[in-house]
């Protein structure tokens, strides 16, 4: 297959997505035709009006637990493509694994030493 094959291929495919999900929207248009409400577009909770404003601000200190998830939850990203071609590489895939991790847990510890897992 040429290179220019493999572009149309790829041209059709992306038209076709576009195309199916334009095609799902227009139906979900046409079957559910939505009925204005007045109640609708008001902020409730549980039913109820709610007492404080919607846009609730979070304390800072869940800024660290967030940045600590996103960063095991890169290291498990990043793990299994690694776990595919460890057979493939070997000591390298083991070396570079072992550095990954290494910066990671200096993220734990700094973390740690700011009082990010400390129970507020």
């Amino acid at each position: 297959m040429s290179t220019l094959e493999q572009y149309g291929l790829l041209v059709g495919l992306a038209m076709g997505t576009v195309g199916f999900v334009l095609g799902l929207y227009a139906l979900a248009r046409g079957l559910g035709k939505a009925r204005q409400e007045p109640g609708k577009d008001v902020p409730a909770t549980g039913g109820q009006m709610s007492r404080e404003p919607v846009w609730v601000r979070y304390h800072a200190r869940y800024y660290g637990y967030a940045l600590l998830f996103l960063a095991f939850d890169m290291e498990m990203a990043f793990m299994y493509p690694w776990a595919v071609v460890y057979k493939q590489e070997g000591v390298v895939a083991l070396l570079d694994m072992g550095v990954f991790l290494a910066v990671l847990f200096l993220g734990l510890l700094y973390g740690w030493s700011q009082g990010a897992l400390r129970r507020q």
